[in-house]
């Protein structure tokens, strides 16, 4: 990937996990609501949203989704948070402008939600950690004028402090709905619930008609974030139903649940345990769901149709939507409702994803103030990420393709040394043990380049390491499991493979003519063991394995990146629990330069080739 491409209630307090467990299994197609013949409707509802819009400030390419910064030629003509603001006021304005649409109420509101995952790292979000309060993430959302938001994974990346400062961005000015997360034993957070900030429903108002919204995010948080003290509580159908219940009870007759539970299957599987409910609005996922005739970004594709529908405990048909992020497209829901409240259903006509587009009859202009004061500062410090200089290299760091697939080389032992020092450093902090070695899979390892003795910049740190990997500590893992991940990382030598292994803490030897670990296809299920490491020994002089035998011995901790840690590159971590630390791999690498290297790279702790981790013997 390259550098262009870079791309997670008042009060809720002591909830009690009942733990039910949602399948990604979908029985529901994007099929009509069934409609009331004869039935005019008495309200129509727009639901105008966005997802997962992960500090894609800047506008993305029509070949997908790279992004980069908003230039005068157009070459990032759709997406970008100045466009999205014009585009949602243009959204807002026709839903109750006075030329109704067929079979559309003549009193017509609308409310505007995001499903989450607000900021993600990356370079332009290390414009707003740069900043500070206000970030320019929350300055785009105010400009965008959401009714309210719910919390995704993203946000809880960096740890709870940072989140706390997004939200002190808003100023008491967005509330924040979430009915599954306790923030009690977060301070910073709790405080929030206490001044009504994050509160676990809201009633949201349209001409005169109140709207009920409840928010969830995904039961997997601790898993896949850095929460640290917040509780998720897993009850999901059991929470919401107790809060449309309630809402009912309060004469509210039109409930929404926006949730981010990363697959729009696994909303789908929740409708069928929910009741009250009129309509969900999904998010995480990243799913594409548009009908013939939605004009899309050039490059996507739809994946199945808008809306898709669920039937509730009641047996009623629930439409569930999303969109893909980045601020790419604003989901519209359009929803018909009689008197009582009830569905009539849904305005196929005017429901669906609206692109974001700076080019083509659909074009927007940005909003002015937005690109003034959000884009055009953030793309300046993207700009100048390549002149901050943050280390300076008396050696030519290796970090070539084939190289880093196939053997040790003196950038890979940099990276994995800045996740055993970031694991190390953090440990305490969030309750976990301290890592004795570090493993990074190459494929993870992305400049593709031999950076020449000299000047590293902050620039090139997003370039060697370009995803929103986060450093992640797997605190217990056996011996036999440690030589089966060796194992996994050799298992395609001589040839090149992602999930070649740079290993801090440790050094190995490895025999390519022995027998190759074995793995399902598309898993991390070991089929058949490995058998070509033949000696592992820590920095600290423990025998792991010798002669190809695993020594008896105390677990291991290790630090890697959480895309690992889930088993990625089919790495067999099984279900080892890990913690993700709060900084992502790129800021490990760049703060260990400028930290325990004080900004100097030298020859003798980096030497060209390695320095012997990694040893084949045949």
């Amino acid at each position: 990937m390259s550098m262009s491409t870079f791309r997670r209630a008042g009060g809720v307090r002591a909830i009690i996990a009942t733990g039910i467990l949602l399948l990604a299994a979908s029985a529901t197609g994007s099929s009509a609501l069934a409609e009331r013949p004869g039935k005019p409707p008495a309200f129509t509802l727009n639901v105008l949203f966005t997802n997962d819009s992960e500090s894609a400030l800047l506008g993305v390419d029509g070949s997908g989704g790279d992004e980069g910064p908003i230039l005068d030629d157009g070459r990032h003509p759709y997406g970008s948070a100045s466009r999205a603001v014009t585009l949602v006021e243009k959204l807002r304005a026709e839903a109750v402008s006075e030329d109704k649409a067929p079979g559309q109420a003549g009193k017509r509101g609308v409310i505007t939600v995001s499903g989450g995952d607000n900021f993600l790292a990356g370079p332009e979000f290390a414009a707003s950690l740069d900043r500070g309060v206000p970030h320019y993430d929350a300055l785009a959302h105010q400009a965008i004028g959401y009714d309210a938001s719910i919390f995704g994974n993203h946000e809880f990346d960096f740890g709870p402090g940072v989140l706390a400062d997004f939200i002190a961005s808003f100023d008491g000015s967005l509330q924040f709905v979430s009915a599954n997360l306790d923030f009690s034993g977060e301070p910073v957070l709790d405080a929030y619930t206490e001044d009504g900030t994050i509160v676990s429903s809201k009633v949201l108002h349209t001409l005169g008609e109140r709207i009920g919204l409840i928010g969830l995010t995904t039961p997997e948080l601790p898993a896949i974030s850095s929460p640290r003290n917040v509780e998720v509580d897993r009850d999901l159908a059991g929470i919401t139903n107790r809060i449309a219940a309630q809402l009912t009870r309060d004469k509210v007759n039109k409930i929404i649940l926006v949730s981010h539970l990363q697959d729009i299957d696994n909303e789908l599987a929740l409708v069928p345990e929910l009741s009250g409910v009129d309509a969900v609005v999904a998010a995480g996922g990243g799913e594409i769901l548009a009908d013939p005739g939605d004009r899309l970004i050039p490059g996507d594709q739809a994946e199945r149709g808008f809306p898709l529908y669920a039937a509730d405990a009641n047996g009623k048909r629930v439409p569930v939507v999303t969109t893909t992020g980045d601020y790419k497209y604003v989901g519209r829901l359009v929803l018909n409702f009689d008197r009582a409240g009830n569905v009539l259903g849904v305005d196929d006509a005017a429901t669906g994803p609206v692109r974001v587009s700076g080019v083509g009859s659909d074009a927007v202009a940005g909003d002015p103030q937005v690109r003034a004061e959000v884009e055009k500062p953030v793309a300046e410090f993207v700009t100048a990420l390549a002149e901050q200089l943050v280390a300076t290299s008396e050696v030519a760091l290796d970090g070539v393709r084939n190289n880093i697939r196939t053997k040790e080389t003196n950038l890979g032992n940099l990276l994995s040394d800045a996740l055993l020092w970031a694991g190390k450093e953090r440990a305490a902090e969030y309750g976990v043990r301290a890592p004795q070695i570090a493993i990074q899979n190459g494929g993870g390892i992305r400049n593709n380049s031999l950076l020449s003795a000299g000047e590293i910049t902050a620039l090139n740190t997003y370039e060697i390491a370009p995803f929103a990997n986060f450093v992640a500590v797997v605190p217990e893992i056996s011996r036999d499991t440690l030589s089966q991940l060796l194992e996994r990382g050799v298992a395609a030598s001589p040839n090149a493979a992602g999930a070649f292994m740079q290993v801090a803490g440790l050094s190995f030897r490895y025999d390519t003519t022995r027998q190759a670990q074995v793995i399902t296809p598309g898993g991390n299920t070991i089929v058949t063991p490995g058998e070509r490491v033949r000696d592992v020994v820590l920095d600290d002089g423990s025998v792991i394995v010798a002669d190809g035998v695993v020594v008896d011995g105390p677990s291991v901790s290790v630090a890697t990146n959480d895309f690992s840690a889930r088993g990625g590159d089919g790495y067999p971590f099984g279900d080892a629990p890990f913690t993700s630390v709060g900084t992502t791999y790129q800021a490990a690498l760049q703060d260990y330069l400028t930290g325990p290297l004080a900004g100097a790279i030298t020859a003798t702790q980096y030497p060209e080739g390695g320095s012997g981790r990694i040893t084949p013997i045949g």
